[in-house]
């Protein structure tokens, strides 16, 4: 005979009402249905939403987070072993919200989204914990975005640059170099680390193999990043609660530095990275259907806009009243066969401002990031930049744009005029100039002097293949040969000024000249 949940519930409900009448109680429940990392509790009439719950469970204790508010009962996810817990367990409300542990403790440390070492490193005991939700800073409490954080990428740092407090968008198909564009920004920072600019990088890994991030631990750690870096894990095999909680966890521990401007001390600028929010909704999903939320488009609960929007809105550049902190946002979402106007990904587009669109097909033609630049975008734009970039970098969009559009013309194998053919020469010069190896991210000026070179014309009638060696013994002769007291000037400057420009274009003329004859 088939015994009836609803038969159990009453019985256990019945026990739990004499247990609480006796005690004279209200902060204390039973488990009357468990699975899938959610659970069904009786009795806890004070529960808050998002309130912290403590499971009682024969192998210790196990948090857990009210999720729905119900007549009679709440509905509560499981942080940790929800296979530990079992129905007729004792629930206790905390009375707090889901608070992590931040500090400096957590710089170097994988940790899962609780706080905890997942690196076999020894226990993290930190001084202080934060709320993993809370309420991003008001209008009054922000200052325009101006500060460039430099990613260290030719391609995005002329053309879609990103200010401390941005949220930039990076989407593509999977295997278009998505993460790889996130950890060349990290390593970049290595440059700040130390000064007052110092960036604190955290880096949220939602629902990826356990292998995929130990690969980027040790990428991170081979080229010295570990050192202001945390890196947040959710593994593809942990419960969904894990991979929805983790953005916030690792964003309420970047915030622990972005605030500290307001005491005066240094770090006070982080860098978040979501790796990836599709997987996040996704997790929230499965969570919601669980609870029996009911389902919207693609099966997703309606407040999964919410979801995001309230997690990336909390990427901030703080007035300076409040210490000039910022907390910048790098979310990644994974897109299908290129659909950017699927739900989740439109969702967050809309919250963003701006996004770098990684293209498969420039991807497997060898153009490296894979930047659409058509479609990619930056709301922030100049004001992101220095002002040698946008100096030489202004038309450089209108430039590829129109090289990718005569390309196409020109496949058609019409003879082309002089005028035509020097600008395919010159876009194509630019398209090799702006292809980059991975984790060798650039200093921002020898971006400017590369760029320069290319859009004057220096790399002109220099075959394609010998692009790459051009610009490397070029920028060697900027930086330890006869042109590094022109570097030294421009690094001073940040600007190209008339005199300037005309000590670049002779030094460069003087360069190619040297070259050519080697």
């Amino acid at each position: 005979m088939k015994i009836k949940t609803d038969e159990i519930t009453s019985v256990i409900k019945q026990e739990i009402q004499q247990y609480s009448s006796a005690l004279e109680v209200s902060d204390v429940g039973r488990v009357i249905e468990v699975g899938d990392g959610i659970a069904r509790i009786y009795g806890l009439a004070n529960a808050m939403a998002g309130e912290m719950l403590e499971f009682q469970t024969d192998s210790g204790a196990v948090m857990g987070q009210v999720f729905n508010l119900e007549l009679d009962t709440v509905g509560a996810v499981i942080y940790g072993d929800y296979l530990g817990v079992k129905e007729g367990d004792t629930v206790t409300s905390t009375g707090r919200l889901l608070e992590v542990p931040v500090g400096e403790e957590l710089l170097g440390r994988v940790v899962n989204p609780l706080g905890q070492a997942i690196d076999g490193g020894p226990e993290i005991r930190t001084k202080r914990t934060r709320p993993v939700d809370i309420i991003a800073p008001g209008i009054a409490d922000r200052q325009p975005v101006k500060e460039p954080l430099q990613t260290g990428i030719k391609a995005i740092d002329s053309m879609i640059p990103i200010g401390r407090g941005q949220r930039e968008l990076i989407i593509g198909d999977r295997k278009t170099g998505k993460t790889a564009v996130a950890i060349d920004t990290i390593i970049n920072q290595k440059q700040y680390w130390g000064t007052d600019n110092a960036i604190v990088c955290v880096y949220v890994a939602v629902g990826q193999k356990e292998s995929t991030v130990a690969g980027v631990v040790e990428t991170l750690r081979e080229h010295g990043a570990m050192d202001y870096t945390i890196v947040v894990s959710a593994g593809a095999s942990d419960p969904a609660p894990m991979s929805y909680l983790a953005p916030f966890a690792g964003c309420a521990m970047g915030e622990y530095f972005m605030w500290q401007g307001k005491d005066g001390r240094t770090p006070k600028h982080a860098l978040c990275i979501y790796d990836d929010l599709s997987k996040q909704a996704v997790a929230y999903r499965q969570m919601s259907l669980l609870l029996r939320r009911p389902p919207g488009r693609e099966a997703y609960p309606g407040d999964v806009f919410y979801l995001h929007s309230r997690l990336l809105e909390r990427a901030t550049k703080l007035s300076n009243e409040n210490g000039g902190g910022s907390l910048t946002a790098l979310p990644v979402i994974e897109t299908q066969e290129g659909d950017v106007s699927a739900y989740i990904p439109t969702n967050v587009i809309s919250i963003t401002d701006g996004q770098i669109y990684l293209e498969p097909e420039l991807f497997f033609a060898g153009i490296r990031p894979a930047v659409n630049v058509g479609i990619s975008v930056s709301r922030v734009g100049g004001n992101a930049q220095i002002k040698a970039m946008k100096q030489i970098a202004g038309s450089l969009r209108l430039d590829l744009a129109a090289f990718r559009e005569l390309e196409a013309f020109a496949q058609l194998g019409t003879e082309l005029d002089a005028a035509t053919q020097r600008q395919l020469d010159r876009g194509a010069a630019m398209v090799e100039l702006l292809k980059q190896p991975q984790y060798i991210p650039m200093n921002v000026i020898d971006q400017v002097l590369s760029i320069f070179g290319g859009t004057r014309g220096f790399f002109d009638n220099v075959k394609k293949s010998d692009v790459p060696g051009f610009e490397k013994a070029m920028l060697a002769y900027f930086n330890t040969g006869a042109g590094k007291p022109i570097r030294d000037e421009l690094a001073n400057l940040r600007s190209i000024d008339k005199s300037l420009e005309g000590k670049l274009k002779d030094a460069m003329t003087a360069f190619k000249s040297g070259w050519k004859a080697g």
